[in-house]
């Protein structure tokens, strides 16, 4: 498992512990003074390390190269019921936007999500999660294909924002995400937004219009990252921290803003200690939210839906 700079305390007791294993038999493990002791000490990092953790910490946990990313989640709780869908019927099929249909307990949800590599080769191959402007019309196809045969959507959010590169621009980046926007407002279908990892400007907002947004305890969703808004304020990276701290995007400040309905538990330490848990968590939270919103009609979910949008933030008029 690789380390953040802030988690070295416990990579440290993590190495002794691997060090005394390595001269010891399983047997001789079990009765170890010594070995129970580091165990403890292990707990304690772990304490002192997770249990307060700063903005900034929570951002760095969220890009974290161990965490679970979408197609890990589709593969784990949708399984072989998936069926990857392609392309915007338009320029090209964007692999930084997955889409697909899938179950869970039989039933059939429409999924899209961001997806970033887990390699140099895969990173390169999904763009590091950014999406072109081919990407959000591939999603709003899809889900217009969904409201067609009334499935219900899931969008899983992980991107640092969308592509900003000149030929995006030129084939209408902003357009596409505003245009995702206005047609979301409508679907006549149920729209679960989760955020699994980072959640920046536009790129995510793109995909993130739901009647159940939901983030997980260790990401972040914004206007903008901590290292640009530092960029732009102060002239320098050097106060993303600083950043973090004022954007408030935590799920905890997101959740006392109320942008979104719920923050969803992690395994202590983040979502890669324990995938499986991870992926449980998440499955339970999406099927408890599909049966609060499957007996509304079309019109009483767009008029929701539409109204949680209408309230957010403070204006005179």
């Amino acid at each position: 498992m690789e380390f953040l700079e802030f988690e070295l305390p416990i990579k440290k007791v993590i190495d002794q512990i691997d060090k005394y294993k390595s001269k010891k038999n399983e047997s001789a493990l079990s009765n170890s003074k010594k070995y129970k002791l580091l165990q403890k000490k292990l707990d304690e990092a772990k304490k002192n390390v997770y249990g307060n953790l700063t903005p900034w910490q929570k951002v760095q946990l969220s890009r974290h190269p161990n965490r679970p990313y979408t197609l890990d989640y589709i593969n784990n709780i949708l399984g072989d019921t998936f069926l990857e869908l392609h392309g915007d019927r338009n320029i090209s099929d964007d692999k930084a936007m997955i889409g697909g249909l899938g179950k869970i307990d039989n039933q059939t949800f429409m999924v899209i999500g961001t997806q970033k590599g887990n390699n140099t080769k895969t990173r390169q191959y999904r763009n590091f999660g950014m999406s072109n402007p081919e990407g959000y019309r591939k999603a709003l196809r899809l889900m217009k294909k969904a409201e067609k045969f009334n499935i219900p959507v899931i969008s899983l959010i992980d991107t640092p924002g969308a592509y900003p590169g000149l030929e995006a621009e030129e084939r209408g980046q902003g357009e596409a995400i505003a245009r995702n926007l206005y047609e979301m407002m409508s679907l006549k279908v149920p729209i679960i937004v989760i955020i699994i990892g980072e959640g920046a400007s536009g790129g995510a907002l793109g995909i993130g219009v739901g009647d159940n947004i939901m983030m997980l305890e260790n990401t972040w969703y914004s206007v903008i990252s901590p290292e640009s808004c530092s960029s732009i304020l102060w002239r320098s990276w050097d106060y993303k921290e600083n950043a973090a701290e004022s954007l408030k995007l935590t799920a905890d400040d997101m959740y006392k803003n109320k942008l979104i309905d719920k923050i969803i538990k992690e395994p202590f330490g983040g979502a890669h200690y324990n995938r499986d848990e991870t992926y449980d968590n998440v499955k339970k939270e999406i099927i408890k939210s599909y049966k609060k919103l499957q007996g509304l009609s079309p019109e009483k979910l767009i008029s929701n839906r539409r109204n949680r949008f209408y309230k957010i933030g403070n204006f005179n008029t």
